[in-house]
């Protein structure tokens, strides 16, 4: 095996495979298809500005440069982390330079999401009159992240981490490049591929850094590595997971929907998925109880508390024993049965609430601690309900010209079951004692 060290070769192996046309690209087909937006840009030989959205190593920088050579635009890239308001200066005069002579030029920014309003805003004027054309790239969302007058301007494409089949043709290309095979078993070659986690780039360096082996100091040099040998040799990249990006409400929204879809495997998943990523169980504590009293509610009133019991096993526990008490009240959630009736009625009658703020209450319900709150009314007609047949009055209770309202309206699952048999029990028993009040 000849190694890299031996060889004359110093750009990187991802570099070097760095495809030179939009047909080499991998894992975006949906960019590319018959009537995707890449191909009818292709099509009119203009490029409009866009913002390339994705997660790394899926090829925004490479896709952009592509997009440069096909528009025939000078191609001006600038890195968000390093450059400024004055780099940015530089390149608009040269853009300006090149538009007199009949020239394009194609701005890139990576990580566009690192500039502030301020610089985002500096690129309007010059994307507007035609100076630039502006494509930007970021792993974050760009709705959460990039100005509205920003985003008005330019088209949002979503490039998508590279599936199992994206990353072996990279491996395949790469042994091409090189004359010979990665030296690794087919189960290893899986393996290699599960480690890069959708990531090109990283799977292109692992792959460069099998081949750099010398052959002396390879686990394997009997035979090609197998998944253990590969485990010692290289390292797994960490999944990308940051508690304060896009990635993280899009787990916990994965968790959430998974349990109130009653799946408690794919919950299990997505609550490991987070830990792995190295979130604080503490929040994700907190948000099952959260899902325990918006989801299930009164359908199992001890949803929350098994929750909340859960959380405190965890703070007295720690890690890594405390995950497991997690663990059981994701799956005790999403196994409960589900009811949103009581999210539902706070909602409705917090609204009403805001939009009715300043009625008082009916005067028979308000107390009389004074001769003249007695005299004004306060408190007369009043009927205690412990004095009433079956214990009920069935006085209303809303202000007084306000229609009665129904918020609250029970599924036919779980306890909830047995709550609006006592919701209906209580309308009938109003209905009764109104119609026995209007024949009076």
């Amino acid at each position: 095996m000849v190694s890299l060290f031996e060889s004359q070769v110093t750009r990187p192996l991802a570099d070097r495979l760095r495809p030179a046309k939009l047909e080499e690209v991998v894992g975006q087909g949906h960019l590319f298809g018959d009537d995707g937006p890449i191909t009818r840009m292709i099509k009119t030989g203009r490029v409009p500005s866009v913002v390339l959205w994705g997660p790394p190593g899926c090829g925004k920088t490479t896709l952009a440069r592509l997009m440069a050579d096909v528009a025939d635009m000078a191609f001006e890239p600038l890195s968000a982390i390093f450059s400024g308001v004055a780099d940015l200066r530089k390149v608009f005069e040269r853009a300006r330079a090149r538009r007199s002579t009949g020239g394009a030029t194609l701005l890139f920014i990576d990580e566009i999401h690192r500039f502030n309003k301020a610089q985002q805003d500096s690129f309007l004027p010059y994307v507007e009159d035609g100076t630039i054309t502006l494509i930007g790239a970021t792993t974050e969302n760009p709705s959460f992240e990039l100005n509205a007058a920003l985003l008005s301007r330019c088209q949002v494409l979503v490039l998508k981490r590279l599936d199992d089949a994206g990353l072996e043709e990279l491996l395949v290309r790469a042994e091409k490049e090189m004359g010979f095979d990665l030296p690794v078993t087919p189960e290893a070659r899986e393996t290699l591929r599960a480690m890069a986690d959708g990531d090109g780039r990283y799977c292109l360096n692992l792959a460069e850094e099998l081949f750099s082996m010398p052959p002396s100091d390879a686990p394997g040099e009997d035979g090609p590595l197998g998944v253990a040998e590969l485990a010692r040799t290289v390292q797994k990249r960490m999944p990308i997971y940051d508690k304060g990006d896009d990635s993280h409400y899009n787990l916990i929204s994965a968790l959430h929907k998974s349990i109130r879809g009653s799946d408690p495997d794919a919950a299990l998943y997505w609550f490991n998925r987070m830990l792995a990523g190295g979130e604080d169980p503490k929040f994700v504590a907190r948000r099952l109880t959260r899902m325990a009293v918006e989801d299930i509610g009164l359908a199992d009133p001890q949803a929350q508390q098994f929750c909340i019991g859960a959380w405190e096993s965890y703070e007295r526990l720690g890690s890594p024993e405390g995950e497991l008490a997690l663990a059981q009240a994701v799956i005790y959630l999403a196994l409960a049965p589900k009811s949103n009736a009581g999210y539902t009625a706070y909602k409705k009658s917090l609204k009403i609430a805001r939009d009715t703020g300043s009625l008082m209450p009916p005067a028979h319900i308000l107390n009389a601690p004074t001769k003249l709150m007695k005299d004004i009314g306060y408190g007369t007609g009043y009927a205690y309900d412990h004095d009433q047949e079956d214990g009920f009055s069935g006085q209303d209770y809303f202000p007084e010209g306000m229609r009665r309202q129904n918020f609250y309206e029970p599924v036919e699952r779980g306890f909830e079951r047995d709550l609006k048999k006592r919701v209906d029990y209580f309308d009938r028993l109003r209905a009764e004692r109104q119609k026995k009040g209007d024949n009076k």
